[in-house]
């Protein structure tokens, strides 16, 4: 299933979570009531209800548009679809230097070591830098010339995880959804990443979170990334280092990992960094961000 955080626009609700089927949303909860099952409002609360309430909600969903009770579905051009999780519970974990390609290019432009690393490099960035499909990306010319790209696979833990297996890691999977990692390279601070890739509109995310029923292999995801049409980054998952269960496994061995936590996987070549002459986002520009079966991440950059 796609499912999304969503505001009705005629009736201006609070955000909801919905299914997208088609060019409808439908509404989890007031599915739920009109079934006479108990099901959440919120994306959070979903993923805290567990696979049991994934299951009904798929075989309500399944049952097809005849069983959709009058007022569980809106149409896509009627709502505003917000980040997946608006504000999540605390930091994203953001994974860095995790293509071969992109530490290369790392290494020529921000001075980082030519050497693929031992064991992931974990960053993070606050719940306050989460934005939707739509929403702008601030640029705040007073505090950086050097504005930047890149294009992640975005993993959504669904169970509590603590010391895990790497065999096991990929069962505490809730879903996969798109994110943009915005990063200042001129903010970065003795080594320090979070005052360049934290600072608020640095992570839009979206449009959805696919289930991971539904993406049975995230290392076969083609990835790119477009500025005003042309493209800066294409790739696919199969060229991460370490893979979505090593990722897990690395950060529950010493945090844990709790049901709607995120964790960006890291991007591919082809950052403005990277680039010769290096490349920049400016204010006017747009950018679309996609990965293969979830969905397309539009973007604009503003001045602030």
């Amino acid at each position: 299933m796609k499912l999304v955080t969503y505001q009705d626009r005629a009736r201006e609700r609070a955000a909801r979570v919905g299914v997208l089927v088609d060019e409808q949303v439908v509404d989890v909860e007031r599915l739920g009531q009109l079934h006479q099952a108990d099901l959440p409002s919120t994306m959070l609360e979903l993923i805290d209800a567990g696979p049991a309430a994934l299951a009904l909600l798929k075989t309500l969903i399944s049952a097809g548009r005849a069983a959709w009770p009058i007022g569980a579905a809106t149409a896509l051009s009627n709502v505003r679809l917000l980040a997946p999780i608006p504000r999540p519970r605390k930091n994203i974990f953001g994974i860095g230097l995790n293509y071969v390609e992109h530490v290369a290019e790392s290494s020529r432009s921000l001075d980082t070591a030519k050497e693929m690393p031992d064991k992931p490099v974990v960053f993070s960035k606050p719940p306050t830098c989460v934005i939707g499909p739509g929403e702008a990306i601030s640029h705040d010319a007073q505090i950086t010339r050097q504005l930047d790209w890149e294009v992640e696979l975005g993993v959504v833990i669904g169970r509590s995880a603590r010391r895990i297996s790497e065999a096991e890691a990929m069962s505490c999977v809730f879903g996969y959804t798109v994110i943009n990692d915005i990063s200042a390279r001129d903010n970065r601070r003795a080594g320090q990443w979070i005052f360049s890739k934290g600072q608020d509109t640095y992570c839009p995310m979206g449009p959805c979170i696919v289930t991971a029923d539904e993406i049975p292999d995230p290392h076969d995801l083609d990835l790119s990334l477009t500025k005003n049409g042309e493209l800066m980054q294409h790739a696919n998952t199969a060229q991460m280092y370490f893979k979505v269960p090593a990722l897990i496994a690395d950060i529950a061995s010493a945090m844990t990992l709790e049901p709607g936590d995120i964790i960006a996987t890291g991007t591919p070549s082809g950052v403005g960094a990277g680039r010769t002459p290096q490349e920049w986002m400016v204010p006017g520009d747009v950018i679309e961000a996609r990965v293969e079966g979830i969905g397309t991440l539009r973007n604009p950059v503003v001045a602030i």
